[in-house]
């Protein structure tokens, strides 16, 4: 335990230092909330729009849909607030060599990479999307699933790790090619495939975003689990695919430390 207790430490330090940076510039702050609540606010309009043309997309009624999206933006915003402000610089650091800071420190450079800054920002969006994720329940025709509400944290955690394994690899690529900052862009686009019902991909496409980069894992179960119950072929796919991404993760950024040349040389 004590290694744990160890990092724990190191973590809160970074959060209390973050939070004291942040409140520095509190316009930049108010910005950012008021930037991710409107694009929030216009997927729920969006969706209000569609379902006065249709009763239902994919098998999902209104307010199932609802909560599918409002899950995604949860998952998505819990990881921002922790991880993937973190992972976005790596390139940089990589690229000037600021690299050698973390890797002289005794503790694991991935951790201190992954974890140095937390989004102040992120707390308000995640305390509305939860809010609005209640409110969805409450507007659900039929009863939720009493285990689904006791899994729903383990999965959306679950969520949140296979979006920082995915992120992870995409970023270590600038260990092999220096200038990897385009690849923030095409991953922001292709993670809004999370928010999409299941139901609607066949074929290829399905095995491929269920699989291989498993997004429609990432809020589909944990809103299914909800729903429907649990499941234990989607739970153990779950797991078992966020253990594994985990774990490749992992390993490309080792490999990639390995190939690091630092700033001197």
């Amino acid at each position: 335990m004590a290694p744990l207790v160890r990092y724990a430490r190191i973590w809160l330090a970074q959060i209390r230092y973050t939070i004291m940076r942040e409140l520095m510039f509190k316009l930049n702050f108010i910005l950012w909330v008021i930037v991710d609540l409107s694009w929030f606010g216009l997927q729920l309009s969006f969706i209000q729009f569609l379902y006065l043309q249709v009763d239902s997309i994919a098998g999902w009624d209104k307010w199932e849909m609802i909560l599918l999206v409002t899950t995604n933006m949860l998952v998505q915003q819990i990881f921002q607030m922790f991880l993937m402000t973190n992972l976005t610089k790596l390139p940089e650091l990589i690229r000037t060599g600021k690299l050698d800071f973390f890797l002289a420190q005794p503790a694991s450079a991935q951790f201190l990479v992954s974890t140095r800054f937390f989004e102040l920002g992120s707390v308000i969006n995640t305390i509305v999307a939860a809010v609005v994720v209640i409110i969805a329940i409450a507007h659900l025709q039929t009863p939720i699933s009493g285990v689904g509400l006791v899994v729903f944290p383990c999965l959306v955690i679950f969520g949140v790790l296979i979006h920082y394994a995915l992120l992870l690899m995409l970023m270590s690529l600038a260990f092999w090619m220096t200038r990897a900052q385009g690849f923030i862009n095409a991953y922001y686009s292709v993670f809004q495939i999370a928010r999409l019902p299941r139901e609607a991909f066949h074929g290829p496409a399905l095995l491929f975003f269920t699989w291989a980069v498993p997004l429609l894992l990432i809020a589909n179960v944990p809103a299914r689990t909800l729903l429907h119950g649990l499941d234990g072929r989607d739970l153990a796919g779950m797991a078992g695919a966020t253990a594994i991404l985990v774990a490749l993760s992992t390993a490309v950024f080792q490999a990639g430390l390995r190939r690091y040349g630092s700033a001197s040389s």
